[in-house]
């Protein structure tokens, strides 16, 4: 069921190669991926889900409120990051030319149907 949203989300998405639901913890929950010889999708969510927490805990230090949206531009990707709860996090990765405006509306529009259903 997870799935179906992902996959919605990066073949809507111009340049979209991944799209991952993952805990906090590190464990994905559901992943799609156009080309995972490309990109292993679940390794990035893993790596990036220690920064996340760390991300998290700064602002809660900061009293700046509860982190929203993390966008991560590297060289041969970006990530999209969307918090759902405190313990679930969503993933959109795009190619450097990819439309990261309509991976952050998608990801925003399919938030409440990720977070009811989890």
């Amino acid at each position: 069921m997870f799935r179906e949203h992902l996959q919605r989300i990066v073949e809507q998405s111009d340049g979209g190669l991944a799209g991952l639901l993952m805990g906090f913890d590190g464990i994905a929950v559901d992943s799609y991926s156009k080309d995972p010889e490309r990109l292993d999708i679940q390794t990035v969510g893993m790596e990036f889900s220690f920064i996340l927490t760390q991300v998290r805990k700064a602002a809660e230090i900061l009293d700046v409120g509860g982190v929203q949206e993390v966008v991560i531009r590297a060289e041969r990707v970006t990530i999209l990051i969307r918090v759902l709860t405190p313990e679930y996090f969503m993933a959109l990765a795009l190619s450097p030319q990819g439309n990261i405006g309509k991976g952050r509306y998608l990801l925003r529009v399919v938030a409440p149907r990720l977070q009811a259903e989890l």
